[in-house]
């Protein structure tokens, strides 16, 4: 098989917490492999699993090591790593891929359809002599926190308390708001795909993206969804079936006219979260514009955006519903809501959409 001078298939009895977060790399360049595996085993905490050489021979090693992260190049003859991502993540569950790919600054197209197939995160490939500092230490963290996660969910660790759930408020809703980051582009392609085209709600957007990858993005959505999706632009109206997503460089809100039109105000302040787009705005807009008919969803994604917002909503009679720590690929943004008491459901993308559909009378 393909795998590195002097880097061999590690046993995968040791199984105590002191543990390294182990790691396969999946590159054709065996200097990309080499420089990986040369910077992954420098730290303690880190070890390769296994270094391959396609994805072929990738697929044969998961079959005998559990690596915590694939480190996955998209770009490869044979196979490639787009078609070998679904088989990689049913053989190495809970394992998170990591997609690091010169194809994530060339092709938004490619990073998103690994992005909805379920690949966690995504990073360039760095050029010859831009393998810095910061470039190591972003690829290290990112290793880190899907190790992280991929060694809670083998362990089945439930979060610390479980998650206080709300009584479902009585109003049916008028609008679903969802907020979403990393691995929530896979996650967002779930619940549409199982939202029944019965329900006529419209649908805000926010996906932590660059502008950039805005136009294929939508093109997603109305492929999982089967319903119009676009970009929003100022002043735009709120239409039942439509989903409208935030631009990459804007916070998306919802105002209402003198004449009680609902519509589109695109905002570019700072927020508390740091993010742009950020949930926290739209979900506070939604609170003001809809009160207790405002639905929140909020799916797989890092750090806490969304938890001010979702709490408006809350105090303002709406809803929210979060994805659960099994399904998400990081359970932090959905993690802070539900460990706030904020949500009335904690549950995969699926049942969410389920839920919804079905206290409307649309299941």
């Amino acid at each position: 098989m393909g795998t590195a001078p002097g880097i061999a298939v590690r046993d995968t009895a040791r199984s105590t917490a002191a543990d390294p977060v182990r790691v396969l790399v999946v590159d054709d360049s065996p200097t990309v492999r080499a420089v990986f595996a040369r910077l992954i085993e420098a730290e303690a905490d880190l070890e390769v699993a296994a270094s391959e050489e396609s994805a072929e021979h990738a697929l044969a090693t998961l079959l005998q090591t559990s690596p915590d992260v694939i480190l996955l190049d998209l770009d490869m003859p044979g196979m490639g790593g787009l078609d070998a991502m679904p088989r990689m993540i049913e053989l190495a569950a809970p394992a998170r891929v990591l997609v690091v790919s010169s194809l994530t600054v060339r092709g938004a197209e490619q990073t998103l359809t690994a992005l909805s197939l379920g690949a966690a995160d995504t990073l360039a490939k760095p050029k010859p002599g831009q393998f810095d500092k910061d470039y190591r230490a972003t690829l290290l963290r990112k290793i880190r926190l899907l190790g992280r996660v991929a060694r809670r969910a083998r362990e089945r660790a439930a979060p610390p308390l479980q998650p206080q759930l709300r009584p479902h408020p009585k109003e049916v809703p008028h609008l679903i708001a969802i907020g979403a980051s990393t691995g929530g582009i896979h996650a967002l392609g779930q619940f549409l795909g199982s939202l029944p085209s019965r329900v006529q709600l419209p649908i805000l957007v926010t996906q932590h993206l660059p502008s950039s990858f805005m136009d294929p993005f939508v093109r997603q959505l109305r492929a999982a969804s089967d319903r119009p999706a676009v970009v929003a632009c100022e002043g735009m109206p709120v239409t039942p079936h439509r989903i409208i997503v935030a631009p990459g460089d804007a916070h998306l809100t919802v105002a209402v006219e003198a004449d009680g039109t609902k519509v589109i105000r695109l905002k570019d302040g700072p927020v508390a979260s740091g993010c742009r787009p950020s949930v926290d705005p739209m979900f506070e807009s939604c609170a003001r514009v809809y009160g207790a008919h405002a639905l929140g969803v909020v799916l797989s994604g890092m750090g806490r955006d969304g938890a001010e917002g979702a709490a408006k909503i809350v105090k303002a009679g709406g809803t929210i519903m979060a994805q659960d720590a099994a399904s998400s690929a990081v359970w932090g943004m959905p993690g802070a809501v539900a460990s706030a008491g904020l949500a009335s459901a904690v549950l995969p993308p699926e049942q969410i959409a389920m839920r919804i559909a079905a206290a409307m009378g649309a299941s």
